[in-house]
């Protein structure tokens, strides 16, 4: 069987002009995704195709024989020393700001040019097809086995996360890594986002709150078709499940009236939408840190500028009252999820400017200020853990328990998120942060009851959410490369953001 190839058909171009190269990259990746979706029209159609089908990614690459860089306060947009780096990308219509800040970046610290071709990284049949498009139900069983044999599946292989996690090495004669993500790693999670939160990736904005429970949601819908509501909103769109997008009364911006989903997906996901990509994004991640680690590793291949966690606790000191803020400053791993991905001696520090303007935040929405604001926040060490009944675990004859540990950490309060997502932000150089608010003291006799609950709602989540939203008003207002801080990257990092 002969084999269409599209890798090594196509010569290299270099590239001064950031918009040039963009340009080239789209024309390439056009030209791919045209090759695998004509191919599959003409075998869906009944075709017998020639032999098998191949297109691949765009690459963009550069050499340089030094390491010197025109602004070394930045945290990205250089490589780490002289050779040759490179990367594969995708979706160049979703990342086509993000790419050209980037390729702007590297011309104008190492002042080189850029080289843009075809890869001989193949893109897999179904990361070619548009969102939510099945294959399975336009064919037959036979025909769906003859795929592997005429087109590329996807392959895990080519899309772990080792260059993020630091552990990549490349073969010899091979470029190191541009970024922290191959394009099929990227394809692959684009297509996950839509499935866990149901909505279309573009929808995603670079601020993120997470939550884990539902009443901060219904908040939040409130507050983003309040915000449609009002003409003067500096946010266009409100998009919900289902990709149901509510317009700003007198925006340009179609809304999109489709019937809501008979069922809300695993993570539903909600977006204010700003123009520039700076509004809110809101995620119900449910319970449990598996599920924060899986919507982490997806969202992180958008390149956010921040995410937050808005969630309840467990208060462990008894000076705590229910409702009290905690402003995380350490994190204790008893999650697990990530203990392969980063190991248990790397410590996850608190970003200073996130927790400034999170603590500002606070002030900002309570009228607290200095020594006052004690009375309702406290800082301290947050412990996460995997095992939701953590409380019924022997106390007695056993040479560790739960609680012996989480007084020796002098963790302040305990959940099963917050850990998970602050070290994933770590791990993947996303900046992170973390208020909670006490909603039970269980070490104390304080259990969350439904009655204890149903007031505590009422009370305090409203309030925890105008402080979250806050917190991301002031990150905006920073510079992004402030923002993205140096503490995230390793001597030996990817020049990307």
């Amino acid at each position: 069987m002969s084999t269409t190839v599209q890798a090594g058909q196509t010569v290299a171009q270099r590239f001064d002009d950031p918009g040039a190269a963009l340009d080239r990259v789209r024309t390439l990746y056009a030209q791919s995704i045209a090759t695998l979706r004509g191919a599959l029209q003409r075998f869906i159609g009944g075709e017998t195709l020639a032999g098998r089908v191949r297109a691949c990614y765009p690459y963009v690459r550069i050499q340089t024989e030094t390491a010197a860089r025109s602004d070394s306060r930045l945290s990205y947009g250089f490589v780490a020393g002289a050779g040759t780096y490179e990367t594969t990308l995708t979706r160049p219509e979703l990342f086509a700001n993000y790419y050209r800040e980037q390729f702007r970046l590297l011309i104008q610290n190492h002042h080189v040019s850029l080289e843009v071709g075809a890869s001989r990284q193949p893109i897999p049949l179904h990361f070619a097809l548009d969102q939510g498009d099945h294959l399975e139900g336009r064919l037959d069983q036979d025909r769906q086995m003859r795929l592997r044999d005429l087109f590329d599946l996807p392959d895990l292989a080519a899309m772990d996360d080792g260059i993020a996690n630091g552990t990549h090495e490349p073969a010899p004669g091979e470029a190191a890594a541009l970024a922290l993500f191959t394009a099929p790693r990227v394809d692959y999670s684009l297509h996950r986002l839509l499935h866990y939160t149901g909505t279309d990736p573009e929808h995603f904005q670079n601020f993120v709150l997470f939550t884990n429970y539902p009443f901060y949601v219904d908040e939040f819908v409130e507050m983003g078709h309040a915000a449609m509501r009002d003409p003067a909103s500096q946010y266009q769109a409100f998009v919900e499940p289902g990709n149901i997008v509510t317009a700003r009364a007198g925006s340009a911006v179609p809304g999109r009236a489709v019937n809501r989903p008979t069922r809300l997906p695993q993570m539903p996901a909600y977006h204010l939408v700003r123009d520039d990509g700076a509004g809110i994004t809101m995620v119900n991640i449910g319970v449990g840190p598996a599920n924060a680690k899986t919507i982490t590793d997806h969202i992180a291949v958008l390149r956010p500028h921040a995410w937050i966690m808005l969630g309840h606790c467990a208060g462990l000191h008894n000076s705590q009252q229910l409702g009290d803020y905690v402003l995380a400053h350490g994190y204790v791993r008893e999650d697990h999820v990530l203990d392969e991905d980063l190991p248990l001696w790397v410590p996850v520090p608190a970003l200073a400017e996130v927790q400034r303007a999170i603590e500002g935040a606070v002030a900002d929405v309570t009228q607290l200020q200095g020594y006052e604001l004690k009375r309702l926040m406290r800082t301290g060490s947050v412990a996460s853990t995997d095992n939701r009944n953590w409380e019924l675990l022997p106390l007695q004859n056993t040479p560790s328990n739960p609680q012996r540990r989480f007084s020796q950490s002098r963790a302040i309060a305990l959940d099963m998120e917050s850990a998970t997502i602050a070290a994933n932000g770590f791990r993947l150089r996303v900046p992170y942060g973390t208020l909670l608010c006490v909603s039970d003291k269980p070490l104390h006799g304080e259990l969350k009851l439904p009655g204890m609950a149903s007031q505590f709602y009422r009370d305090r989540v409203d309030q925890h959410l105008r402080i979250g939203v806050r917190a991301i008003e002031r990150l905006r207002e920073q510079k992004l490369e402030v923002l993205l801080s140096r503490k995230l990257r390793s001597f030996s990092e990817v020049a990307f953001q």
